[in-house]
C-alpha cells in the first residue's frame, strides 16, 4: 500500500510512504506566475511526481490536508490557496487516484500537536524517522514533516478502518 500525504499550498510538500517507510519527500512543485515574483502550482510536475511514485500494481491512497479559509488572510492569498487545493484535486482525478481528506485538527490531535508550535511537527517527524533528520533540518522543512505525518496518520487510523 502506497500512501501519499500532501500538505497543500505553494509552500507545501508531498510525502510518499509504503507501509510506514518514507520512500520520498518533495517540496510542492511551483513555477513563476507572471511578474512580481508570484508563483503557482506546476500541475504537470505534480502529475509527474505522483505518476513516478505510484503504479497500477500498488494499492494507492492520496491523503490531502483538508483546508479552508482562515480569518485574517487576504482575499487574494485565499483565492490562490484555494486554486492550488483545487488543482491538486484535479490532478489526482485526472490520474484516477483515490483521494481522501483529513482535517489538521484530526492528525495533529493524533500526534499530540494541538496547541504546540508549528515546528513541533518537524520534531515529531524526526523522532519517528531519525534517518530523515538531514532532510528535515531547516525550519522551512515543517511542510515536509506535515506531509509525512498526514500520510502516517492515514496509515495508522484509516487503513485499520478499511481492513
Amino acid at each position: 500500500m502506497i500512501v501519499v500525504g500532501i500538505d497543500p499550498g505553494l509552500n507545501g510538500a508531498i510525502a510518499v510512504l509504503q507501509d510506514k517507510k518514507v520512500l520520498s519527500i518533495t517540496d510542492m512543485p511551483v513555477m513563476a506566475d507572471g511578474k512580481k515574483n508570484k508563483r503557482q502550482l506546476n500541475n504537470a510536475q505534480l502529475a509527474e511526481i505522483l505518476r513516478k511514485n505510484t503504479s497500477e500494481e500498488d494499492e494507492i491512497s492520496i491523503v490531502v490536508e483538508q483546508v479552508n479559509a482562515m480569518p485574517g488572510q487576504g482575499v487574494t492569498s485565499m483565492f490562490n490557496f484555494g486554486q492550488t487545493f483545487g488543482a491538486i484535486k484535479g490532478v489526482c482525478a485526472a490520474l484516477q487516484l483515490p483521494i481522501f481528506f483529513v482535517r489538521p485538527s484530526k492528525w495533529k490531535k493524533y500526534f499530540e500537536l494541538i496547541n504546540s508550535s508549528k515546528d513541533a511537527s518537524r520534531t515529531k517527524a524526526i523522532e519517528m524517522y531519525p534517518n530523515l533528520s538531514d532532510q528535515l533540518a531547516k525550519k522551512k522543512d515543517v511542510n515536509k514533516s506535515d506531509a509525512i505525518l498526514i500520510a502516517r496518520f492515514f496509515i495508522e487510523t484509516r487503513l485499520k478502518e478499511i481492513k
